[in-house]
């Protein structure tokens, strides 16, 4: 492999392959390549805000490739949606390794790794192992009859698939069939026990990610690499984290346990034939009073642990505890039975831990509380689901700071990281210490409120470097400053007015935000007699066909909620206007925003500020990017909450979205609307 110095400097190969790949340099991707060039030569982690229309991946996969080749290492860089996994397995990487091939003198290679649960096994194929169904609505025969022809399918996919990828297998199946089919790591028997484990889809993806340049995976992935004991993602010395703005809810979702009856009851059926029935029956008994007590229990955040519930989860502990240590160690026996018991183990150790997770949450002895307890309960009957005990970390920075940036250069990058301005809201989510304090620490004024000084070897740089989007002068930002503020009962009104006229002036082209599926649905409902234009609604078809409608006819309206934030890029007219019905604050309910607020108001400081807030600026900065794809794209984006107008948080808020040019008149809006109506393509 040549060095470094062999190798063209990161702006030759980047000038090289943009002319190459057909397009023009663009000054914010030329800074943000040397930075991450920087950052690899100095081992300093870097977080770098680049707008859309930026070429960020190019910024990235280009020093990160280069530095892969001269180090003959492997770099890993870590996604959070399937769309932009594809956009770099199948676009950009395959692209970029063959024009860099000739000035680097070697094509470099690429792989996407994602968790063992997403490949299909073939043993579990091939041996039929049966899933107990944990969906009470499974035993309704209609059912059960979809769950067969779906399994059916997979086995008619199994023999024709050359990665056994989940997210190849279109149409999808149910997960109740896809586990049918899968395990998870700790359900796997292993390559050298397992008698299919030379063909293992998963073992397959695993070699070929340990001989790429670039490693394409999740932050789910990621998360589990760092929270496992054991290696999941091949030898690094580089992580680029796109679309950072997830990490923190992406990690903590991943480091959320679930408890339910049920899957006590799965235990117990998994290891009955294994050991002793009185053992066996214990868990099961504890099964049985677990779900007694919690079927009387109100849902919500736990702040004490009822005593009837503290005894049930106990038993659940001790007698899942009994069962494991009545299985034994593996032993040297057939591929079925090891199968059977390896599959009883990781469900029997998976209660086990989570049952004791739940009650270390509130112990008393514990120095300060690390994780948040919530029971989710379905009290209409309205998706089948039984009642379930979850325990989720109040924070993600010191995992994040210990087993990611603690260990490997980290580049994080998005168009979305400067909340309120900077990137401090952000960095210290990801347990990075914010720029005022480093700030202190290099001058030695640090106070008692400074990071400890554990954080000095975290040295970290944050860049902004803009966006090719003349957002001043092709975006408008309307606040309904006359609107009254939203209330609790649905959308009021002179809302739907607001909206009506705001579609009728720009003639359909309409993007609607909500911050609810009842509160899109009651404005699809409520405007389709009123408005000349087709009014889509999410749920009423798959999302992608929805935008794919919207995008195709230029006078459809597409309404929708969360994916829809997040999710649509449609350039050109279709999407001239962007509503937004109220500011995106998590519900008042939610059980780990309400912890995480409380516990930065018992530290002194600011908790709606700091958690719900920034959950909003986030949201919105990422929902009034749906406006502008292209350069050449002009529009509205239109807030219908008078709060962004009048409250004290507004100015953080505003301060975290594009430099629209701003108005409350609405009559200057819907001209503006009718005018780019009348010089759009007809």
């Amino acid at each position: 492999m040549p060095s470094s110095r062999d190798l063209p400097g990161v702006n030759e190969l980047l000038t090289h392959a943009v002319e190459a790949l057909g397009g023009a340099e663009r000054q914010g991707q030329v800074e943000m390549a040397e930075a991450v060039g920087r950052a690899l030569r100095t081992g300093e982690h870097l977080a770098v805000q680049a707008g859309t229309g930026t070429g960020k991946s190019l910024a990235y996969l280009v020093p990160a490739i280069r530095h892969a080749i001269a180090k003959d290492t492997t770099v890993v860089v870590s996604t959070a949606t399937i769309a932009l996994q594809r956009q770099l397995v199948d676009r950009d990487l395959p692209r970029l390794a063959k024009a860099l091939k000739k000035p680097l003198g070697h094509e470099p290679s690429f792989a996407i790794l994602k968790g063992r649960r997403n490949y299909l096994c073939l043993h579990r194929l091939d041996s039929g192992a049966p899933e107990e169904p944990e969906d009470p609505g499974l035993f309704d025969p209609f059912a059960v009859s979809r769950l067969g022809k779906e399994v059916g399918r997979l086995r008619e996919w199994g023999s024709d698939t050359e990665t056994g990828d989940r997210d190849e297998l279109v149409p999808g199946v149910s997960e109740q069939a896809w586990r049918q089919v899968s395990v998870s790591a700790r359900e796997c028997l292993g390559v050298s026990r397992c008698p299919i484990g030379t063909d293992c889809f998963a073992e397959q993806a695993r070699a070929q990610a340990g001989r790429a340049d670039v490693v394409v995976t999740n932050h789910a992935l990621l998360a589990i690499d760092a929270l496992q004991g054991y290696q999941v993602l091949p030898e690094h010395d580089l992580v680029i984290v796109d679309e950072a703005h997830e990490l923190v809810d992406r990690v903590t979702s991943v480091a959320t346990g679930e408890l339910t009856a049920s899957a006590v009851a799965i235990a117990v059926r998994r290891c009955g034939k294994l050991i002793d029935a009185d053992i066996a029956d214990r868990l099961q008994e504890s099964s049985e009073g677990l779900a007694m007590i919690i079927e009387d229990l109100p849902p919500g955040r736990m702040d004490t642990l009822p005593k009837a519930l503290g005894g049930a989860v106990t038993a659940v502990r001790d007698a899942a505890h009994a069962c494991i240590s009545a299985l034994g160690s593996d032993r040297k026996e057939d591929v079925d039975e090891a199968t059977a018991r390896r599959l009883a183990r990781s469900q029997l150790e998976e209660v086990h831990d989570t049952a004791a997770r739940l009650l270390e949450a509130f112990d008393e002895d514990a120095a300060h509380q690390r994780d948040v307890v919530w029971l989710s309960a379905d009290r209409y009957g309205m998706s089948n689901r039984p009642p379930s005990l979850h325990v989720a970390p109040l924070s993600v920075a010191g995992l994040l700071r210990e087993r990611v940036f603690g260990t490997t250069t980290t580049v994080l990058t998005s168009a979305t990281l400067t909340l309120g301005g900077a990137f401090d809201t952000l960095a210290r989510q990801w347990g990075l210490p914010p720029a005022q304090a480093r700030a202190e620490k290099a001058e030695g004024t640090a106070t008692d409120k400074a990071p400890p000084a554990d954080d000095e070897e975290l040295k970290w740089t944050g860049l902004d470097v803009g966006s090719p989007f003349d957002h001043r002068h092709n975006g408008i930002l309307y606040v309904a400053k006359h609107l009254p503020a939203p209330g609790r009962d649905g959308l009021q009104p002179s809302t739907l007015a607001e909206i009506a006229e705001l579609i009728d002036a720009a003639g359909g082209r309409t993007l609607g935000l909500f911050s609810s599926m009842r509160a899109a649905k009651q404005a699809a409902e409520e405007l389709r007699d009123k408005v000349g234009h087709p009014i889509l609604c999410q749920g009423e078809d798959s999302t992608s066909l929805l935008v794919g409608q919207f995008a195709e006819d230029a006078r459809t309206c597409l309404f929708g909620t969360l994916s829809l934030w997040q999710g649509v890029d449609v350039p050109g007219p279709s999407l001239q206007l962007v509503i937004v019905d109220r500011i995106p604050f998590p519900r008042p309910d939610d059980p780990v925003s309400s912890a995480r607020q409380r516990a930065v108001e018992a530290r002194g400081g600011n908790g709606f500020l700091t958690v719900a807030a920034t959950h909003a600026a986030l949201l919105l900065a990422q929902g009034t990017g749906r406006l502008h794809r292209s350069v050449a794209d002009k529009g509205v984006v239109a807030v219908l909450d008078s709060r962004l107008a009048t409250a004290r948080y507004a100015g953080f808020l505003k301060a975290s979205l594009p430099p629209f040019w701003p108005t409350t008149d609405p009559e200057v809006t819907r001209a503006a609307l009718r005018r780019l109506d009348a010089a759009a393509p007809a």
